[in-house]
């Protein structure tokens, strides 16, 4: 069967991706308005540290199960109700009156994010071939990593226009206008696609919801609640998140091996060359990358009294490494490969080393203009990244794989992000309780950070020589098949 490409596929995906940034833009926007929403709200620290990390977790337990309903319903129809979904859960964040209500509104405006991003993916798969789908991906996950880096900066701008006391609210509400347009141009532009029969007991593998919720909050929740004397209240939670973790592997085997459709299909990381890798490479440059947005704005605005803005703009330089040098690498993957992968993680962990070298060695008040080179440094690594991860995570798995496969991806980033978030954060506070001066938290957790993307390069540096080792048995089998052929020729 020939595919006749979507004239309109271009400009689909612009929309859709522009859906897809709000939603991604959300994980790292508010972090600089956590300190006035806390004052505004009389909000506890422990509770303020869920409006991040509750909706990168929210986010990340429905990524599959999205995809799921997507191949179920159509992506367009799944696409239009996730958007409508984020509108409304923005502007009750927008208007929370309280700490409870706007933690309440920020999971549910998670699982609509949540909800919404696998459609991107879906909708590249099912619009785009061969060598465009490749760009395709690429400028997905250059979304994915700019999204992040530019938050902070969006947030402070958006503070500093709508004033101190009210600014954050603005940070939700300025989602409507924004999603309102895209949800009328996705009515336009998305292509509609057949609608299939959804079976509930053979395609929503709620039973493995269940397990996987329960054992990443197992290990989520005690973090979160550190400032609190979550790990010594909490501690017996871990053996509680292994015990279901493991469950929840061997239940996905078994449905599986009864021809069910799992929330996570294992055959992903035993049988698609580089997934296993590549979707662990993310998680943990997403524990460790997403987590300093939040450990800067502690920085910034509590220990040097920035403003919102100022503060944004303190690590604006990152933001604009990563916008470039992500635009740059997604062209770049064909021709190196993993290598990107490898020299950003290696740039990313040495910049970020250099910025807590200088917090001990700089002046409080010149920081942000120290930090700003090695910020860029980290940047221009950040950006090559994501998108090459990306695209090299997926590049082997088959196509009837592809939704779920994006979702597992997205899921393990989500994830990292709220660990990582709950644990820099954490770790932060808690050099500072100890009476020590911010610069001294601020290299701890920067260090922290450093290490966990060098845990990112150690593994991107072992599926590299895979790489190459899978790429010269391929050449050498290749060499003993034309050899036996020009053999049987002669004889």
């Amino acid at each position: 069967m020939t595919h006749e490409p979507d004239p309109r596929r271009w400009k689909a995906l612009a929309v859709s991706l522009t859906a897809g940034f709000m939603g991604l833009l959300d994980v790292s926007i508010v972090n600089v308005a956590l300190p006035s929403m806390q004052s505004g709200l009389h909000a506890s620290s422990g509770g303020i540290r869920w409006v991040v990390s509750g909706y990168a977790l929210a986010f990340g337990l429905v990524l599959v199960t999205g995809g799921r309903l997507g191949d179920a319903f159509g992506r367009r129809n799944m696409f239009l109700s996730a958007l409508a979904a984020f509108v409304v859960t923005s502007a009750l964040a927008g208007a929370a009156p309280n700490e409870t209500t706007l933690v309440l509104a920020r999971l549910a405006q998670g699982i609509a994010a949540g909800m919404l991003t696998p459609q991107n993916t879906g909708l590249i798969q099912d619009l785009f071939r061969g060598a465009e789908r490749g760009r395709a991906f690429g400028m997905f996950g250059a979304v994915v990593g700019i999204s992040t880096a530019v938050g902070p900066i969006l947030g402070g701008a958006i503070i500093a226009v709508f004033g101190a006391e009210d600014g954050w609210r603005w940070v939700f509400y300025v989602n409507v206008p924004i999603g309102v347009l895209a949800f009328a141009l996705a009515l336009r532009l998305l292509p509609r696609s057949e609608k299939k029969q959804l079976k509930i007991r053979s395609e929503i593998d709620f039973v493995g919801i269940v397990l996987l919720a329960v054992a990443v909050l197992g290990v989520l929740l005690p973090v979160v609640e550190s400032d609190d004397d979550g790990l010594a209240r909490l501690w017996w939670l871990f053996p509680i998140a292994l015990v279901f973790g493991v469950a929840f592997i061997r239940w996905e085997h078994s449905v599986s091996r009864r021809g069910r459709t799992p929330l996570l299909d294992t055959r992903l990381f035993t049988g698609t060359p580089g997934y296993a890798t590549g979707a662990a490479v993310g998680a943990l440059y997403f524990c460790g990358f997403a987590g300093i947005w939040l450990v800067f704005a502690m920085f910034f605005q509590q220990g040097l009294g920035y403003s919102p803005l100022q503060s944004g703009l303190s690590v604006t330089p990152f933001a604009l490494g990563s916008a470039v040098s992500a635009a740059v690498a997604g062209r770049l993957v064909p021709r190196f490969g993993r290598r990107l992968t490898v020299t950003g993680l290696g740039m990313v962990a040495l910049g970020l080393l250099l910025v807590a070298l200088l917090a001990e060695l700089v002046p409080p008040a010149s920081s942000g203009w120290a930090f700003a080179l090695p910020l860029l440094f980290a940047g221009v690594g950040g950006g090559m990244v994501i998108s090459p991860n990306t695209t090299l995570t997926l590049e082997c798995v088959p196509v009837r794989m592809a939704g779920v496969a994006g979702g597992a991806l997205q899921t393990g980033q989500r994830i990292g992000t709220a660990i990582g978030t709950a644990v820099l954060a954490s770790v932060f506070g808690a050099v500072v309780g100890t009476g020590s001066a911010y610069p001294v938290a601020l290299t701890v957790a920067l260090s922290c950070a450093a290490v966990l993307t060098c845990g990112a390069l150690a593994l991107a540096v072992a599926e590299l020589r895979a790489r190459r080792h899978r790429a010269s048995v391929e050449e050498r089998e290749a060499r003993e098949a034309h050899s036996s052929a020009a053999d049987v020729q002669r004889g």
